[in-house]
């Protein structure tokens, strides 16, 4: 009886662990048959005029909470990191996951990791304040960064679509936007000219304001020559107290002339700075390089020289580079700066430039 009692015992023991296996199985291939229906659902095609902002938020997705994270899923899949390819197919960071446990965690297993690497700067606005590592290329280097305009001169003035537009916004936006990829890489970083409440902004028409401040809280002169003046003072003066490192300034402003001259981007240096004249040809190739690749039936006519007859060109001690970006008065070079993926790619151009400088360059002397 025992041994019969034995054998059924047996049998159960053997179809428990058998239905144990298959609906594990079953609960395994649901899970993971759910992913993929997520995955597919997250994945959508790219239509002309797009920008990842824009898609984004077409589909119920906050573009700034989850801009980088598109970034890092579509990195091979963008034009210089920052643009679509219109009828290509790009993943969606989703935003519903805590249906699926394994997920959830993944993703905040991934979050407890940015934050660890990330460090938070005020001066880039609450959407764009985390600045993530990505290399050490430019430890040890120092950065002066100088804005055109500011304060009570808004600098050239345009009009588009019935709004105005003013120079020192959009040279405000490129130049944090160059300050936060120039972090990213290790270096030190000042920004001469700053806006209290205009952090990086991702709209097209930057509202105008006349609050920035120069370096230390100062307030920025109305006359032009103590404005210039004072740039130059806070630069020197911060060049002084970092000497020994190698030191670099760049000056952004949005070039003015003529409505009907289409310009490109050209750059500036003292005509008797070696160093100043590698920055400058550093940025130059690597635009001139960027063109090739991404514009191959437009020539590039943007160029670099000296222009030591511009004052913070002859007055500052740090080897420089002095950047017009565009013309705002032209309709074809607005399109340039009123895009924010446009200023992205700008900005994330120039640090590449500024990288291939600091490679091969040297502390020297002043300028």
């Amino acid at each position: 009886m025992f041994l019969k009692f034995a054998f059924y015992i047996n049998i159960l023991m053997k179809v428990t662990l058998y239905y144990k296996k298959v609906f594990g199985f079953l609960g395994l291939f649901c899970l993971l048959a759910g992913l993929r229906a997520q995955d597919s659902l997250a994945t959508v095609t790219a239509e002309k005029g797009d920008g990842i902002l824009s898609l984004l938020r077409k589909h119920g997705v906050n573009p700034y909470d989850h801009y980088d994270d598109f970034i890092a899923m579509n990195m091979d899949n963008l034009r210089d990191s920052v643009h679509l390819y219109a009828g290509r197919t790009y993943r969606i960071p989703s935003v519903k996951l805590d249906t699926v446990p394994v997920v959830d965690s993944i993703q905040k297993q991934t979050t407890e990791i940015k934050e660890v690497v990330g460090k938070d700067y005020a001066i880039f606005g609450k959407r764009h304040a985390t600045v993530v590592a990505k290399s050490e290329k430019l430890k040890g280097a120092v950065y002066y960064l100088v804005s055109g305009h500011g304060g009570p001169d808004p600098g050239a003035m345009a009009v588009y679509a019935g709004k105005s537009l003013a120079e020192d916004e959009y040279a405000y936006d490129i130049t944090l936007r160059l300050a936060k990829e120039l972090l990213s890489h290790g270096a030190m970083v000042y920004v001469i000219i700053r806006d209290p409440n205009d952090g990086i902004r991702d709209e097209r028409i930057l509202k105008i304001d006349h609050d920035e401040l120069a370096y230390g809280g100062k307030t920025v002169p109305l006359n032009h020559l103590a404005r210039l003046k004072q740039r130059v003072d806070i630069v020197n003066e911060l060049h002084r107290q970092n000497r020994g490192k190698f030191q670099r300034l760049i000056v952004t402003h949005v070039d003015s002339r003529s409505k009907g001259q289409n310009i490109d981007v050209f750059f500036y240096h003292h005509e008797k700075s070696k160093n100043g004249k590698k920055l400058a040809e550093s940025i130059h190739k690597t635009f001139r390089k960027k063109y090739k690749k991404y514009q191959p039936n437009r020539t590039y006519t943007g160029t670099f020289g000296d222009r030591t007859e511009l004052y913070l060109v002859r007055k500052t001690h740090p080897a420089m580079a002095y950047i017009e970006i565009g013309n705002i008065r032209n309709k074809k070079d607005q399109k340039r700066i009123l895009v924010p993926e446009n200023r992205q790619a700008l900005a994330k151009w120039i640090s590449e430039g500024v990288i291939l400088d600091f490679e091969g360059g040297e502390i020297g002397r002043i300028r």
